[in-house]
């Protein structure tokens, strides 16, 4: 049996801001664009969140919700150090860590570095040891797989634990909307609730072969989320999938030429990620999403990596054929690079027995 824990820092960027700065303490904090442009909320403290502010939601939303609100423009650097900080708290107890963005992450303790039997246990003294040297406060979740594991840590929010034994993961899962099972997005999500499929529970209520005509390969997942397993094992040390960059714009672009310049912008931040990250690219995404809020991709494929901005920009433009751009205005625009190359450069990662009781 698997011992995980799912940390997950409470409102990060947010709260090392009102950490950092006492006269934001207390005080609803927005962490993302201006209140007036079209920028997204990238964090917001509990106190702006009691307004109903929401990471991803956009600015102009979220001040018409928080009108007190006090936005801040992002520190990532400062995010990212902080994040090092606590990552290297978790690799005090085990080296089998999966980084799933800044703020949060797996670890598997069934073996651990300081011989503790007890999860629980590892997981309270990581959340003690995270509070005392950066003055923030993380909620964590433990219990045999990541699916329950990382559900856990979102229930006793903030500076929270919730533990899930064994004999009670199914239980626990079943009654979960099926928004919390990972691979259910908005689209799939309104598909299943017009199957009546609402909460994780109502998958078993339909045989194999049927989820399979309904979700094709996702349905062996679906189904066994639904029982509450997870063979899924935490990964140290994940090949980064993509490298990109976007930009909202202040106002609606409907002049291709226009977009195609933003676009070259938008390469060259690219590139210079890639070649930061000493690698290349197979595969470049044009990414656009409209004034009405309708989003498209458009993919290409070459045969030999690339990582100069001319060339991905041209493809990007190239890729605009196949788009409404021009005749539909755009409020955003995006480059994303995937099957990334590293050879023969250095790997790009994310991150440079016991007993039964949790």
């Amino acid at each position: 049996m698997r011992k995980i824990i799912h940390v997950d820092m409470d409102a990060f960027y947010a709260a090392i801001e009102q950490r950092d700065r006492p006269e934001l303490r207390g005080r609803p904090v927005i962490v993302g664009g201006r209140p007036d442009s079209r920028g997204v909320v990238c964090s917001a403290s509990y106190e702006a969140r009691a307004f109903g502010v929401s990471s991803a939601m956009g600015c102009f939303k979220a001040a018409r919700l928080c009108p007190d609100a006090a936005f801040v423009e992002p520190d990532f650097p400062r995010y990212q150090a902080e994040s090092k900080r606590i990552q290297a708290i978790f690799r005090d107890y085990t080296d089998l860590v999966e980084p799933l963005s800044l703020d949060e992450a797996y670890l598997d303790v069934t073996v651990n570095k300081v011989g503790e039997t007890v999860a629980t246990r590892i997981a309270e003294t990581i959340r003690a040891r995270i509070h005392a040297e950066t003055g923030l406060t993380a909620s964590a979740g433990v219990a045999p797989n990541k699916l329950a594991a990382k559900v856990a840590s979102d229930r006793n929010k903030p500076d929270g634990l919730c533990v899930v034994h064994p004999s009670t993961v199914h239980a626990f899962i079943a009654g979960l909307p099926i928004e919390s099972i990972p691979g259910i997005g908005p689209v799939t999500a309104a598909r299943c609730r017009r199957l009546g499929i609402v909460v994780a529970a109502d998958f078993l209520r339909h045989d194999e072969a049927e989820l399979r005509r309904l979700f094709g390969s996702s349905a062996d997942w679906f189904r066994s989320a639904a029982q509450g397993i997870d063979e899924r094992p935490v990964r140290v040390g994940q090949e980064r999938r993509s490298i990109g960059a976007e930009e909202t714009f202040a106002r609606d672009i409907s002049d291709l030429a226009e977009a195609c310049a933003r676009l070259d912008a938008v390469a060259v931040r690219v590139a210079e990620r890639l070649q930061r990250a000493r690698c290349r690219t197979r595969t470049v995404t044009l990414k656009v999403r409209y004034a009405d809020f309708n989003r498209i991709t458009r993919s290409r494929s070459v045969s030999e990596p690339i990582d100069d901005a001319p060339t991905i920009g041209a493809i990007a433009r190239e890729l605009t054929a196949a788009t409404a751009i021009g005749r539909t205005p755009v409020r955003l625009l995006g480059i994303s690079c995937s099957h990334i190359d590293d050879t023969p450069r250095r790997q790009l990662r994310w991150n440079d027995g016991a007993a039964d009781s949790l």
